[in-house]
């Protein structure tokens, strides 16, 4: 638990570093995201939430982000209904580049992730958590873009490893 503290602080710390070399140039993002990830093996669960990011660039083509999300849902545990939240932050960077009205891109995410199950169980873990996926932004007007994002996210609660799916969608401001 406490090295993927440490790993958090680092990224931070030198994600802190790069920010302070970088025009004043990227984005902020906020919407609606679905993740489907099982909480321990075998478990499948559903879950809806938000998620809210900010990518600040330190080249035309690479930026580094700052993504911070929650889900809720629930499951069944063999008879027992437990209610479920999950709550990511993770940072990395971002590849991406500008076609017209369309901005492709990639991006690889580290940090730490807490779960936790109540009403019937109650229990909660953190861990170290990684991603990969990408998404795809579509100017409206001006600054305004539409994004349709979609992840891996693979977290290690309870001892074991789980892969999810996480899906967003929403609005981001570029600046």
């Amino acid at each position: 638990m406490r090295k993927v503290w440490n790993l958090v602080l680092l990224l931070t710390m030198l994600s802190s570093a790069a920010w302070a070399q970088i025009p004043t140039r990227g984005n902020v993002f906020f919407g609606y995201s679905y993740d489907r990830t099982s909480v321990v093996t075998n478990d499948t669960t559903n879950m809806n939430g938000w998620e809210a990011t900010l990518e600040g660039k330190f080249l035309p083509w690479i930026g580094l982000v700052a993504d911070v999300d929650s889900h809720y849902g629930s499951h069944n545990y063999g008879g027992t209904n437990a209610d479920i939240a999950a709550h990511n932050v993770l940072f990395g960077p971002r590849v991406s580049v500008q076609l017209k009205r369309f901005r492709p891109f990639g991006e690889f995410l580290v940090g730490a992730g807490h779960i936790s199950r109540s009403n019937g169980i109650s229990d909660s873990n953190t861990s170290f958590v990684n991603g990969v996926g990408g998404g795809l932004d579509y100017r409206i007007a001006g600054p305004v873009t539409f994004r349709g994002q979609l992840d891996w996210i693979n977290t290690r609660f309870y001892g074991e490893g789980q892969n999810g799916v996480r899906f967003s969608t929403g609005v981001a401001f570029h600046f």
